[in-house]
This record gives structure tokens, C-alpha cells and sequence, in this order.
């Protein structure tokens, strides 16, 4: 029979600490560390170190602490890898024949004259017109 202290761990039952974060440097608070400060609008401030809890008491701003990690965010420091924006997918034009009108027709009506298109039109407007008055006329 094995003993005791033999066994191997196992990966999968890992110990999980609960950590905080200071709330001026940004950095994680392990257990048995920091200290806690309750303002009297009852919030909780928990700090990682004296050095900390000094420069919030001083009103100091993080963002101008360099070793903050706000700092290093808004300065963009410790980023080991560059994110690469991801490239958009084109979408590709192509020209396609519609019910009724083949694409050669398509290019046709594209290619032509302003002058022949507004004729055409004048035209069609005629037709549309008598067909109506036709109309009127029978009943």
C-alpha cells in the first residue's frame, strides 16, 4: 500500500485563492496581505501595501503613478504581443442578369446617351398616357 505522501497531485484539482485588486495600483491582493479602508459613504477600499494607501490618501492620481496599472495601460506599456487588427473581408461586386433583363441588356441601358435615355422615357410616358385616356374613353 502506498503511503501518505506518495500520491501524485492532480492537475485538475488546482488550489483557487482568492485574490483582490488594490485599488490604487490596479495589483493583485493575496490572502494574509493589504489592508482595507471603509469610507464613511460605506465603500470599500482595499490597498496592497502602505505605499499605496499613502498616495490615495494624498489624492495622488494612478494614471500618473508609473507603477500602476493604469499607468501602463493608458501608456501602453507591457504588451508583449501586438494584437494585429483582423482584416476585413472585402465584398466582391459582380454584375448579374435579372428576371427579365439579360446582363447584356444591363450594359447596354448603362452605356447609353443621357439624350436617348430621356427619349426613351418621354416615349414610355406617351404610351402610358394614351393608354389611359383609352381607358377613360370606354367606360
Amino acid at each position: 500500500r502506498p503511503g501518505l505522501f506518495s500520491r501524485k497531485p492532480n492537475p485538475l484539482t488546482t488550489m483557487v485563492i482568492k485574490t483582490d485588486l488594490c485599488s490604487f495600483s490596479g495589483f493583485k491582493i493575496y490572502p494574509g496581505h493589504g489592508r482595507r479602508f471603509i469610507r464613511g459613504d460605506s465603500k470599500l477600499f482595499q490597498f496592497l501595501n502602505s505605499k499605496c494607501e499613502a498616495c490615495f490618501f494624498h489624492k495622488k492620481n494612478p494614471r500618473r503613478t508609473p507603477r500602476t496599472v493604469l499607468y501602463r495601460r493608458l501608456h501602453r506599456k507591457d504588451q508583449t504581443e501586438e494584437v494585429q487588427k483582423k482584416k476585413t473581408k472585402r465584398t466582391v461586386k459582380y454584375q448579374r442578369a435579372i428576371v427579365g433583363a439579360t446582363l447584356e441588356m444591363i450594359q447596354a441601358k448603362r452605356t447609353e446617351k443621357k439624350d436617348v435615355r430621356e427619349a426613351a422615357r418621354a416615349a414610355a410616358l406617351q404610351e402610358v398616357k394614351a393608354r389611359k385616356a383609352k381607358q377613360t374613353g370606354k367606360h
